[in-house]
């Protein structure tokens, strides 16, 4: 019996292959065909410490000069999408919670990203982070 095609690290309920996938490798790689897609594959390639592409995606303006790997022992949980707000054509937004547990610690990185399109591929460029309310 052959082995059931792996579930794509972005929660999209699709295998990798015909989720994130495709967008990292392959003829289709870096057409995403909408921010939350891009944003998507990113987390994707995150959990898979696909540097290359997180470099690929960032925008040259806002791009680091080096992409560390992730820390050894960090585990991504879960990718929440709360919302995608297209500004125009070549400008959008994603709202979104990442899960992670990292040296016995979970975290939880909520942010809003900004995205542009440029000679049609997406592109990450920068996102506010949502502080966490602190209780009373």
């Amino acid at each position: 019996m052959p082995a059931a095609p792996l579930a794509c690290p972005c929660g999209g309920g699709r295998a990798y292959a015909a989720c994130c996938g495709r967008w990292h490798n392959g003829p289709q790689r870096l057409q995403a065909p909408d921010a939350e897609a891009l944003m998507r594959s990113r987390y994707s390639a995150f959990v898979l410490d696909l540097a290359g592409y997180l470099r690929d995606t960032w925008h040259p303006s806002t791009r680091p000069a080096a992409i560390e790997p992730s820390p050894p022992g960090l585990k991504w949980l879960g990718l929440t999408v709360k919302r995608h707000e297209v500004q125009d054509a070549t400008h959008a937004t994603v709202e979104f919670v990442a899960r992670s547990r990292w040296q016995g610690k979970g975290e939880r990185l909520h942010e809003t990203s900004r995205f542009v399109r440029e000679d049609g591929c997406w592109f990450y460029v920068d996102g506010d982070i949502h502080e966490r309310a602190q209780p009373r």
